[in-house]
């Protein structure tokens, strides 16, 4: 199993099998709840049509044999609204931070480890485009097995094996779990 992770710049279709849907209301994530949740269902395929259009676009797309896996969005914090204005995770002082979000890895898929291999591919690609630090605002899963709707966010155990310290905790859960701001300084 050869794993390549890429940027989703040029990359719609790619980015749109692993988030999108085919129904006609646009309904589903479309990876907008942080960016933007206010964009219209409809809306939300052609605004990240733009966004896979330029530099340094939304996120990396993860490749098992050239067959499109996984996604992460990664971006500046400044970026993603809801993260601007949340009262849960924390702002902390120093340069903007690249914010690590939420992991989708396709059926079929899950269970090989796409999430560190993302992770990592996350970081390189925010170092690329000039990030002193990256962060991310996963879940603590404490040894349990943790649902694909709850650990969207990753863990705090994979952000440990990829380098990232905790930063501070917040008042943030997801499906239960607490979850911590990890940052890592590049």
């Amino acid at each position: 199993m050869a794993t390549q992770v890429r940027p989703a710049v040029g990359r719609f279709e790619d980015f749109a099998l692993v988030v999108g849907t085919k129904r006609a209301d646009a309904g589903g994530c479309w990876c907008m709840s942080y960016r933007d949740s206010r964009v219209p269902n409809l809306a939300r395929p052609e605004y990240m049509r733009a966004e896979c259009a330029t530099e340094p676009g939304p996120g990396v797309l993860a490749y098992v044999d050239d067959d499109v896996a996984g996604w992460c969005s990664v971006a500046p914090r400044g970026t993603y609204r809801r993260l601007m204005r949340s009262r849960t995770l924390p702002l902390l002082e120093g340069p903007e931070p690249w914010s690590v979000v939420c992991f989708v890895v396709r059926p079929g898929y899950r269970r090989r480890g796409l999430m560190h291999e993302l992770l990592a591919g996350a970081v390189e690609h925010a170092r690329a485009h000039g990030a002193e630090v990256v962060e991310g605002y996963p879940i603590e899963k404490g040894g349990d097995k943790v649902d694909v709707i709850s650990g969207y966010v990753g863990t705090v155990e994979a952000f440990e094996r990829a380098g990232f310290h905790r930063a501070a905790p917040t008042t943030g859960h997801s499906g239960h779990r607490p979850r911590w701001l990890m940052r890592r300084e590049l």
